[in-house]
């Protein structure tokens, strides 16, 4: 999760997270090369009074950087094309778990676990014990099997929601009436804290998500003591 001041993204606990991240990475550096290039003719302008009459009508320097931004920008879509199909790709999902999106909480069903379903709401601040993060904390959290693909399937059943656990790479909106999809995997198990990123109302601070991410044997006993 997020620490205060932190400046850059949280740890990534997905392959699609850490594809994000590298793909950041990559952007960065071609846009810090840029304008780089760009300070240091800026610069020369201003402090040189010289100036080459050649190169200022020249067919070669308008051809250059007529083709130069054309390649860095396909340097940028590839990779950027490559994750987004990544991200829609699902691939023999190991278990589903249906979102539902209200004013103001979560509930979730674990379809292929018939009648296991809860709703999921904010702990209030004070309720909080020891320990716990205010305005991220939740009473029933999202237990899922970690290093397994896990497909989730997200609506709403009021306004506009989006659901969203930044260290997984995952933000998909619950539209009233539509049913998206969005496959996550965790590498390795923890919790994971996510919010609400759609504005839906007075309450929209206070939906919380946590995922608690397991072993397959101990999400196997938790199932069975739920049901």
């Amino acid at each position: 999760m997020a620490y205060p001041l932190e400046l850059g993204f949280q740890d990534a606990t997905s392959p699609i997270m850490e594809e994000l991240l590298h793909f950041h990475d990559h952007t960065l550096m071609i846009v810090f090369l840029i304008s780089s290039l760009v300070l240091y003719i800026i610069s020369l302008m201003l402090t040189t009074k010289l100036t080459h009459s050649s190169t200022m009508d020249a067919q070669e320097v308008e051809t250059i950087w007529t083709i130069l931004p054309a390649i860095i920008l396909i340097l940028i879509a590839l990779p950027s094309l490559r994750i987004l199909y990544m991200m829609d790709e699902i691939n023999n999902p190991s278990l589903t778990v249906k979102t539902m999106g209200h004013q103001w909480y979560w509930s979730y069903e674990y379809t292929d676990y018939g009648e296991l379903n809860f709703d999921s709401y904010m702990v209030p601040t004070s309720e909080l014990t020891p320990g716990d993060l205010r305005l991220l904390e939740v009473d029933n959290r999202v237990v899922l099997p970690m290093e397994l693909p896990v497909r989730m399937l997200i609506s709403s059943e009021d306004v506009l929601h989006s659901w969203t656990v930044p260290s997984l790479g995952l933000k998909t909106d619950a539209i009233p009436g539509r049913l998206n999809q969005a496959t996550l995997t965790s590498t390795r198990p923890g919790l994971y804290y996510g919010q609400c990123s759609e504005i839906c109302g007075s309450n929209h601070s206070f939906m919380p998500i946590v995922l608690e991410m397991v072993p397959l044997k101990h999400f196997e006993n938790w199932s069975s003591s739920m049901l």
